[in-house]
């Protein structure tokens, strides 16, 4: 049975075949509920019309739809995509009228996600089953990722390779200041703005069962209700060395430097806040996903004279040239600081385009002394901001 049905890309006949401009076609199944009727007869699909400037809609019955889709699919309209309960299908025409037809299988929502032909090696692996992840519903309990959280599953393994990335220099750096890692001085991690913690958990996990790391970890966020589910599941999963706490960043104080901070998506100017902690407590190694970088939006004022105002006359491009401004001014106060800091592309589990990370450790930078590197960076930043004519919160924090 067809559940759904899209036409595209309308050819010069659209008019004589369908009476109007259209330019895209859906149909969706409808529940018996919504048609009001039980008889076979009655309409069971809903049809969208569209052209450029209005939608008209339609009801259609099984056999309609089955006659629509044959008159229309590759003649009226170049593409055409129909989705059933086990495939999609593809019906694609080039300009001389020849057709092919694609199709592929369709997975269920919750079916386990097969291991076999896949060639990437993560750090999580499928197949071994994972407390925390199968709590939160991302393996079922043989280790199967379900298909529906396989990005998510992807995401996760993405930070810790960024994590795998920075230990050896974290762990070189406690060495060198005589204080290496031990049961009795274990790695320190604070994840600032953690959320559901997913991450937090995947960090424990890893350190803990994967590499043997002694390691103790803080999770802190604003909402209670998140915290106190976050605590049970760590008491649940039997995690001893992974605390929550109820907190805002920009007040925390806890005095003993972590060797690792984590800022996943906290929010415009929080991000700076425990930039700035990190910074001023020497942690060895950050690793920061911004999030709705609002303050330099705000700041920006469109000027004719400007060599930015084509940047920020449309309201879109205004917000993604803000938000690439502050990465990059966070990126140079960073580097002022002396750490050696890379951008890099993230995977979002949600799928935004809040996908860039942060990653900074506490290094010398090669080809440059520190301080012939922190006057570099601080210049350029300044050279933006007055460019601009912004602040930016991190530099202001910083001094």
């Amino acid at each position: 049975m067809i559940l759904s049905a899209t036409l595209s890309k309308p050819t010069g006949a659209v008019r004589d075949a369908l009476g109007n401009d259209f330019v895209r076609v859906k149909i969706k199944l409808l529940t018996a509920s919504k048609t009001g009727a039980d008889d076979t007869d009655a309409p069971r699909y809903a049809a969208e019309l569209f052209t450029k400037t209005q939608v008209f809609h339609k009801k259609l019955s099984a056999a309609e739809l089955d006659d629509f889709l044959a008159a229309h699919a590759g003649t009226t309209f170049h593409a055409c995509v129909e989705r059933t309960e086990t495939e999609e299908i593809t019906i694609l025409a080039n300009k001389k009228g020849k057709m092919t037809r694609l199709a592929k299988p369709i997975r269920a929502e919750n079916a386990p996600v097969p291991t076999l032909n896949r060639t990437k090696k993560y750090l999580l692996r499928e197949g071994v089953p994972v407390p925390f992840l199968v709590h939160l519903g991302v393996m079922n309990a043989e280790g199967k990722v379900l298909a529906a959280k396989y990005d998510k599953f992807k995401q996760i393994n993405r930070f810790l390779e960024y994590i795998d990335d920075i230990l050896g220099d974290v762990l070189s750096a406690r060495k060198a200041a005589g204080r290496p890692v031990s049961a009795e001085q274990p790695l320190r991690v604070v994840d600032f703005g953690s959320g559901k913690s997913y991450l937090t958990f995947a960090v424990q996990y890893f350190l803990t069962d994967i590499r043997g790391i002694p390691c103790d970890i803080t999770g802190l966020d604003l909402k209670e209700d998140v915290i106190a589910y976050c605590t049970a599941l760590a008491t649940q999963c039997k995690c001893k060395n992974l605390h929550f706490a109820v907190g805002d960043i920009a007040q925390y104080g806890e005095a003993a430097a972590p060797d690792i901070v984590m800022t996943l998506h906290a929010c415009d100017t929080a991000t700076d806040y425990a930039l700035n902690y990190a910074i001023t407590r020497g942690t060895t190694a950050i690793l920061s996903v911004p999030c709705c970088q609002h303050e330099l939006n705000a700041q920006l004022a469109k000027q004719p004279d400007s060599p930015f105002a084509p940047l920020l006359k449309h309201g879109i491009l205004k917000e993604r040239f803000a938000a690439l401004a502050t990465d990059a001014l966070r990126a140079e106060y960073l580097e002022q600081a002396g750490y050696k800091v890379q951008v890099l592309e993230f995977i979002d589990m949600a799928h935004t385009p809040k996908n860039l990370l942060i990653r900074a450790v506490k290094k010398q930078i090669a080809g440059a002394s520190p301080a012939v590197a922190s006057n570099v960076a601080r210049t350029e930043a300044d050279a933006l901001t007055h460019a601009l004519g912004v602040t930016q919160t991190l530099g202001t924090l910083l001094g």
